[in-house]
């Protein structure tokens, strides 16, 4: 994947490999959100850093964050999907109004300095 694509392009990218990809069931468990953030960033060579499920309001949701690229070229996301089903939603974490978007290149960083120290 070229490094260069603007935020948009890749969301796009990622967007359109996942329609196969979404689960039907109507609720969404771990490892079926698992499965189809695996796949999203199998096919355009992306990085999973975290998951975690969050409570929003009344409904849940699962929320993962991954990078596209390396050092100084890598791009942050954050992919989410209702616990109760539907549609992935991708987007960069530049981009995002997502809570745990600024989590994403904060942890990436944390991971570098513990591969520095090993």
């Amino acid at each position: 994947m070229d490094a260069q694509l603007d935020d948009k392009a890749l969301e796009s990218t990622l967007a359109e490999s996942l329609d196969v990809l979404t689960p039907d069931t109507k609720t969404v468990s771990e490892d079926e959100f698992a499965e189809v953030v695996g796949g999203a960033l199998e096919a355009v060579g992306g990085t999973l850093l975290f998951k975690m499920r969050v409570e929003n309001g009344a409904e849940g949701e699962h929320v993962a964050a991954a990078c596209i690229g390396n050092a100084d070229n890598r791009q942050f996301l954050l992919l989410t999907l209702p616990t109760s089903g539907g549609a992935l939603k991708v987007e960069t974490a530049a981009r995002s109004t997502n809570p745990v978007a600024g989590i994403a290149a904060a942890y990436a960083s944390l991971m570098d300095a513990f591969k520095t120290a090993a």
